[in-house]
């Protein structure tokens, strides 16, 4: 099924989500986006359904076409503070508050979001496979916290950031279990099965 421009036409609208949460590692990394009203793209669906080639095509695709997009990380030190739920309410917050162009309504991936002072919004359980701007707001989040994950198993190639970007995969635990947490993990979360703490 077709994915829809908008929610509604009466206000401007940007979608928003998120990449990373589940991660032991990294940033919770947010987007938003406002297309235009003659936005068309048939490829556009959930960042988590595409390839890797396809993901980064739509990136360059929503850059250039987007009425404006904006991405924002919360890091791990941040995520310790506030636990991650709040942390990518605020990824969100960071991302809407640094559009070009301030949207009036908010359409969101999931089904929590925390007011945004001033705005209505509406969150959609799967939004990135209904609405466009939340697919467009999935694509562009998960690459860049994907370029950024890149960038730190430069600085730390044990973790092999490079593959599960952070994620929880057997290799990762394998290697905290080795080598310890890095500045970059999460401190709050369950890094290792308590069997091999």
């Amino acid at each position: 099924m077709p994915l829809k421009l908008f929610s509604q036409t009466k206000f401007l609208e940007c979608g928003t989500d998120e990449a990373g949460r589940g991660c032991l590692a990294g940033p919770v990394t947010a987007a938003a986006v406002i297309l235009p009203s003659n936005f068309k793209n048939e490829l556009l669906t959930d960042s988590k359904l595409l390839s890797h080639t396809k993901r980064e095509l739509l990136r360059l695709i929503i850059e250039e076409q987007a009425v404006s997009y904006s991405i924002a990380h919360v890091f791990p030190k941040r995520i310790d503070e506030i636990n991650i739920l709040n942390a990518s309410f605020e990824a969100m917050h960071l991302a809407i508050s640094q559009l070009r162009k301030t949207p009036q309504h908010i359409i969101v991936d999931g089904n929590r979001f925390k007011e945004y002072t001033g705005y209505t919004h509406k969150c959609y359980i799967k939004g990135d496979s209904k609405y466009m701007s939340i697919a467009a707001a999935s694509i562009l989040a998960k690459t860049e916290r994907d370029r950024y994950m890149q960038e730190l198993h430069e600085v730390h190639p044990n973790y092999n950031w490079l593959q599960n970007k952070g994620y929880p995969t057997k290799a990762h635990r394998a290697a905290i279990s080795k080598h310890g947490p890095t500045i970059y993990h999460r401190k709050t979360f369950k890094l290792l099965p308590s069997e091999i703490k």
